[in-house]
């Protein structure tokens, strides 16, 4: 006969691979952000706000 399935055990192996992928995707970000800051790169954020800058022609 087989074994009940442990959902619990199941749902806890989900949550933690889930866990790790952000954890992976988060250290990935700030090593991807380190290295912009040591390229002397500017954020992303300011890269598109660029065009605020510009005086009015008018």
């Amino acid at each position: 006969m087989a074994f009940k399935p442990n959902y619990g055990q199941q749902r806890a192996d989900r949550n933690r691979a889930k866990e790790q992928k952000k954890q992976e995707k988060l250290q990935r970000r700030q090593e991807e952000a380190e290295r912009r800051k040591a390229a002397g790169l500017p954020p992303e954020d300011e890269a598109t706000s660029a065009d605020d800058d510009k005086p009015d022609q008018g």
